[in-house]
């Protein structure tokens, strides 16, 4: 549906670190249904075509677990090209005993779950664009139950689960940020996003080309929540793909505008969020 490629800005590949690189293997080949594109004794770039780089996981030098109340990862939300997938990947939890969390979120349908080291992931699919419902320039997003009887209806019987298809995208990134006023400046006023759904006074929901959401952020882990240490497991960076080298350089001037910096680190533009967050800028 377009909103996953150019001339959107959009989230396209996420890098988070885990405690074993080994355990994590396993759990994202036999439990997710990546491939591995790419492999050193520490880090792993995954892969669901066989091409593109769409999860990466590092193992860090004297690695200590995931932290409490800080800001980072919320989840990472696979997005699958078919509603059908969806319902062979339940069939799939439910045969191999996985537990799951469950929503329908109107213009989605989706399951959340966590990695072996409490590292967020959603899978979703997408409901048509033509049903969403925008009022005032906000999509309405809810969190009801998920019809599962009628997902399953839409699987394919009898077949083996043979991972994630081949057109899963990373759909969004959803964050845990220490404060929303700067943060919004950054990514609406810096980055070139819109809000597209506020939920109360504790998060944001913005995208680009009328996405429900390429980007969520949240203070649920407490206003004020410190980043996590650089050798904890959580979020390492997230890349955000830009139109063009126009773009970028455009983007890169509003952030410096509003007191933002980007440097460049072997020829990789970087920024942070006002809360630590680390983004590649890339075209």
């Amino acid at each position: 549906m377009g909103f996953h490629s150019k001339p959107n800005i959009f989230v396209g590949h996420v890098k988070i670190k885990v405690e074993n690189l080994e355990r994590s293997l396993k759990y994202y080949q036999e439990v997710i249904g990546f491939k591995i594109l790419e492999q050193t004794k520490t880090t792993a770039k995954l892969t669901t075509g066989g091409k593109t780089n769409v999860l990466s996981i590092e193992q860090p030098e004297n690695v200590v677990p995931k932290q409490g109340k800080t800001t980072g990862l919320y989840h990472f939300a696979l997005l699958l090209p078919h509603r059908s997938d969806l319902a062979n990947i339940v069939n799939h939890f439910i045969e191999n005993r996985i537990p799951i969390g469950s929503s329908d979120h109107l213009v989605s349908e989706a399951l959340y779950l966590s990695d072996p080291d409490g590292n967020g992931i959603e899978i979703y699919v997408d409901r048509d664009p033509s049903v969403w419902d925008w009022n005032n320039g906000e999509v309405a997003m809810t969190v009801d139950p998920l019809n599962f009887k009628d997902l399953l209806s839409t699987g394919k019987q009898k077949q083996p689960w043979k991972g994630l298809p081949a057109g899963t995208v990373m759909g969004h990134i959803h964050l845990h940020v220490s404060e929303l006023k700067k943060t919004e400046e950054f990514y609406i006023k810096g980055l070139g996003f819109e809000v597209v759904n506020r939920y109360g006074s504790q998060a944001l929901f913005i995208s680009t080309g009328k996405y429900h959401h390429h980007i969520g952020l949240n203070t649920w882990n407490g206003v004020g929540a410190p980043p996590s240490s650089v050798n904890s497991v959580g979020l390492k960076s997230f890349t955000l793909i830009l139109p063009n080298e126009e773009a970028r350089n455009h983007v890169i001037a509003n952030l410096e505008n509003i007191g933002s910096t980007v440097t460049i680190e072997n020829d990789i533009f970087i920024t942070l969020d006002p809360s630590g967050n680390r983004i590649q800028l890339e075209i």
